[in-house]
């Protein structure tokens, strides 16, 4: 295997960060940075330094109200002044080499004479080696102007433009990147062992440096995505300090658990205290027993899929077909996928290893000429399938291959494999962005034409649209695998525009702005507030049912915060999506009558309420589901749940451990095909999450 740039991560030995909406919420000063500092903070001498548009004494106040942990240094007023925090004292050679040429009298002088309304920003804001204006959308030639009236004038100063409002003139040696420069070359540390994090223009001069790394927060303005577009950074999805954390993971300089401690700050009410009560009483060492188990039958259930072509959907010894079921004997491209997914852990068995593989290479060997990956690939002839139900094409299928194939070179580091093959994800990723048809960022999805194919949901549906986020997300961390930054970055960017217009889609609230061109869809949001991110919308109307494993994603996926995601697990937990067993996929089913429902519901009885799609318990989802409950924070929780998706992963229709397609909804009782092999892997993958396999 080959390596990625992870393996060759540099020796970071000081972190320069900028403070407002880097490191904090400039409005609220929340961050989650002080509390995972201080538990995760490496031992090693890693030097911890703010560099700010702020004040000194701005910056001493928020440590000293613990909004910020202690640094090592300070470098304040956008680079015009250093101090030693341990020694409690300003670095006076800084200042020396300040004053060439620097006068703030020619300074004010000049900026008077602009043409373009200007205003002074607040005393607290001014020092002697920085003057700051307000100046709101200035152009670029605005500023190319200004400063070359400062070079008539003949001073050689700093002028930086941040935020589309910010104007701070400063000494030529004055900016952050200078400024910062000159603190390494006095503590002897050469650049390419530093790394910075930004939002914003005044944070550009740091990514300057020669082989600087960095840390792009996701609520970064476009200035600094533009100048930072071909240098080597780390785009993060989350924005403030979670994005910091989650740069500071990929850098190695905090652990992966650092991720798992952000955002669970919440107190437990009445359906969660009941449930953790009831737990209590439980023998816990029985549960454990039989989750290790089940972790074991779930190997051999998987291994029964294994197939000269990849992962079979279901065992093929062990499942009978007729007619159309014999599609099951095929290698499935969200199956598959997903069956990938949760078989990671086990990438060190070799048998499970190359069929992890061949079901990749299966997939992208049928991909269509305009980038289509194929819905199934039929096991006996090797002859590819593009349709599902009625003919309908499966647009899911192509968004989860490429999230496996990020995953998996992600975990096994063979860059050989994914540079092989990135020229056809990305035809994927561009025939998947063509559902985008009217460029609102949200995929427009036929009825039948994801994973519920018998199913009546269609245009923008919840699940559909986490999974297109999560797919931008992975085809943007290839990229940075293979060094195409720029595009790594328009990619990492756009997952940011699709997941606002989820939220602003899917989550409707009383206190929603609405635009003056009112859609009928916005209208029915005035009607009242969710706990939960909606099923399905469309331009004429809504569906407010609760999509289980689209709202499970979303806060796997980095979709919703965690404050969000306790209320839809309040809501779940409430309604019992999890009783008899995790995971109903669907909260209220759809009954004869209710405007939702299609007479096909009744071919083959699949569709009945409490069947299949509709209302049905499906392991897969189950173990989605655990790791749902264990991110939030509720291990005991999970546990309990893990278990009972042991249960009826044990349940099986003629023998024990046959971990089933699916069970009907309110009986629990297993039905569809036996030995499937994502309902195995992905109890596989949750047992790895609560670190409860072997003994």
């Amino acid at each position: 295997m080959s390596n990625t740039e992870d393996d060759n991560l540099p020796d970071i030995k000081l972190l320069s960060f900028d403070i407002d909406n880097t490191l904090i919420n400039f409005h609220t000063h929340k961050s989650n940075f002080p509390k995972i500092w201080s538990k995760f903070k490496p031992e090693d001498d890693i030097l911890l330094t703010y560099n700010t548009g702020r004040l000194l004494d701005d910056v001493l106040n928020l440590i000293e109200k613990g909004t910020l942990p202690e640094p090592d240094y300070i470098i304040a007023g956008v680079g015009t002044l250093i101090y030693d925090y341990n020694q409690k004292q300003t670095v006076k050679e800084f200042n020396e080499i300040l004053d060439d040429g620097w006068d703030i009298e020619s300074v004010e002088n000049i900026i008077r004479d602009i043409d373009h309304p200007i205003s002074e920003q607040p005393s607290k804001f001014q020092h002697a080696y920085k003057r700051s204006y307000f100046f709101y959308d200035a152009s670029d030639e605005l500023i190319e102007g200004i400063e070359k009236e400062f070079k008539k004038a003949g001073m050689h100063i700093n002028v930086v433009y941040s935020g589309e409002q910010y104007l701070d003139i400063l000494p030529k040696w004055a900016n952050k990147g200078n400024a910062l420069q000159w603190l390494l070359q006095k503590l002897e540390i050469s650049s390419e062992n530093t790394l910075v994090a930004g939002d914003s223009g005044n944070d550009s001069a740091m990514f300057d440096m020669d082989n600087v790394k960095g840390i792009v927060v996701a609520n970064a303005h476009e200035e600094l995505y533009k100048y930072t577009k071909y240098r080597q950074i780390y785009h993060a999805e989350s924005i403030h300090g979670d994005g910091v954390i989650e740069g500071l993971v990929y850098y190695r300089i905090l652990p992966k658990e650092a991720l798992n401690e952000r955002n669970v700050e919440h107190k437990d009410d009445f359906f969660i205290k009941k449930e953790r009560d009831i737990i209590a009483s439980e023998d816990e060492d029985e549960k454990i027993k039989l989750i290790r188990k089940g972790y074991k039958k779930a190997i051999e259930a998987l291994k029964k899929n294994i197939t000269p072509l990849g992962f079979s959907a279901c065992s093929i010894k062990d499942n009978i077909t007729h007619g159309t079921d014999q599609n099951y004997h095929s290698v499935w491209a969200r199956d598959g996928a997903i069956t990938v997914i949760g078989s990671l852990p086990l990438v060190d068995d070799k048998e499970i290893h190359d069929c992890q593989r061949q079901t990749l290479l299966t997939l992208m060997e049928h991909i269509s000429r305009n980038g289509q990956i194929p819905s199934n690939v039929r096991i006996k002839d090797n002859v590819p399938d593009y349709s599902g139900v009625g003919g309908i094409c499966s647009i899911d299928s192509g968004i989860w291959v490429v999230i496996a194939f990020y995953e998996y070179v992600h975990v096994t580091k063979d860059i050989e494999f994914l540079r092989d093959h990135i020229d056809k994800i990305k035809q994927t990723m561009q025939w998947l962005g063509a559902h985008d048809s009217n460029n609102d960022a949200l995929l427009e999805i036929p009825e039948a034409g994801d994973w519920t194919d018998l199913f009546g949901r269609s245009y923008n549906i919840l699940y559909d649209e986490i999974i297109w986020y999560r797919a931008n997300v992975c085809f943007g961390r290839m990229l940075e695998m293979l060094g195409d930054y720029e595009q790594a970055g328009e990619y990492i960017r756009w997952s940011q525009v699709i997941k606002k217009e989820i939220l602003q889609n899917f989550w409707p609230t009383t206190q929603q702005q609405l635009f003056q061109s009112v859609s009928f869809a916005e209208k029915q949001f005035t009607l009242g507030d969710t706990s939960y991110l909606i099923a399905q919308t469309t331009p004429f109307d809504f569906s407010w049912r609760c999509d289980t494993l689209g709202n499970i994603l979303a806060y796997l996926h980095g979709t919703l915060d965690t404050e969000k995601a306790h209320q839809t697990f309040k809501f779940m937990l409430g309604v019992g999506v999890n009783d008899p067993y995790p995971v109903a996929n669907v909260y209220p089913v759809v009954s004869p009558g209710d405007p939702d429902w299609r007479p096909y519901y009744t071919v083959n009885l699949l569709n009945l309420p409490n069947h299949y799609h509709n209302g049905g318990i499906w392991p897969f989802v189950g173990g989605y589901w655990v790791k749902f409950v264990n991110k939030l924070g509720f291990r005991d929780v999970a546990v309990s749940e893990l278990y009972k998706l042991a249960l009826i992963n044990k349940e099986g229709m003629s023998d024990e451990w046959e971990f089933t397609e699916w069970a009907h909804g309110q009986t629990g009782k297993p039905m569809g095909k036996s030995y499937q092999a994502w309902s195995a892997a992905q109890y596989i993958s949750a047992c790895h999450e609560l670190r409860i396999t072997k003994k």
